[in-house]
């Protein structure tokens, strides 16, 4: 190489570095500055979204009116057991919002489509009980406050409280509303497959209605089934058992 080149070089290389360093400055500044409004943006939902009590007090308003849930234990928690394998499969180890799931659903409702899905038992008790929105900041909102429901509430009065309180089709709200209208049992009665079909209304009551749909309400319930057995709930076995036993929905 000559002196010529061997300077161009050496030149091209000085300017290379601080163009470099600029850029990750930008960069950082950038990130910086995102995470303080992140961070102020988070801070005033806070302030502006209701209480732990003000949420507590709603949902013994709700379950006043629909009917208290009873204890989860087994036989109940069959029906726990599919809503959380097809709305929620983390509820037990995240902490009010499933960072997987904000993202999908913050990525759904830019794109339109509001049913994305994504939010975790958290989030949408927060909307049941009082966020309605559907927009990015009717998310970040219910983000918000599915964070204070969890850090507030236990795991199991989250779970009794979502029970009481969403729809199921055909004019029943709650659970206990819905397996006595559907099937005149008691939650803690219904069958694996029974349980998997009230599960799998929630996300579309209207349209999966057993009574006005029952090929679509079926087809639902088999996504459930398929859910239980890849989170663990179900054997396969069982699950086949279950998608094959008598649904006995009432007239």
């Amino acid at each position: 190489m000559s002196t010529v080149a061997a300077g161009r070089a050496q030149d091209a290389g000085r300017a290379a570095r601080p163009l470099g360093r600029s850029v990750l400055r930008n960069v950082f500044a950038g990130v910086a500055a995102l995470a303080v409004v992140l961070a102020a943006s988070t801070a005033v939902m806070w302030t502006a979204t209701p209480s732990v009590g003000d949420l507590l007090q709603r949902a013994r308003e709700v379950q006043a009116a629909h009917g208290e849930v009873p204890r989860l234990d087994p036989p109940a928690s069959r029906i726990v057991a599919a809503l959380v394998a097809t709305e929620d499969s983390r509820f037990f180890t995240h902490h009010g919002v499933d960072p997987y799931g904000a993202v999908r659903g913050s990525l759904g409702v830019l794109d339109g489509n509001a049913l994305a899905g994504g939010s975790s038992l958290d989030q949408q008790l927060a909307k049941v009980l009082y966020l309605p929105r559907t927009d990015l900041i009717g998310k970040a909102e219910q983000i918000v406050v599915g964070v204070k429901i969890d850090a507030g509430w236990s795991k199991q009065d989250v779970l009794r409280a979502y029970l009481s309180s969403v729809y199921f089709g055909h004019g029943f709200w709650g659970v206990d509303a819905a397996s006595g209208g559907y099937f005149g049992l008691r939650p803690q009665q219904l069958s694996t497959g029974q349980a998997a079909l009230l599960a799998g209304i929630v996300q579309a009551p209207s349209a999966y209605d057993p009574v006005e749909h029952l090929d679509l309400a079926l087809q639902r319930r088999a996504h459930v089934l398929d859910r239980m057995v890849a989170t663990g709930a179900l054997t396969p076995a069982a699950a086949a058992a279950a998608a094959h036993a008598p649904l006995a929905l009432r007239p």
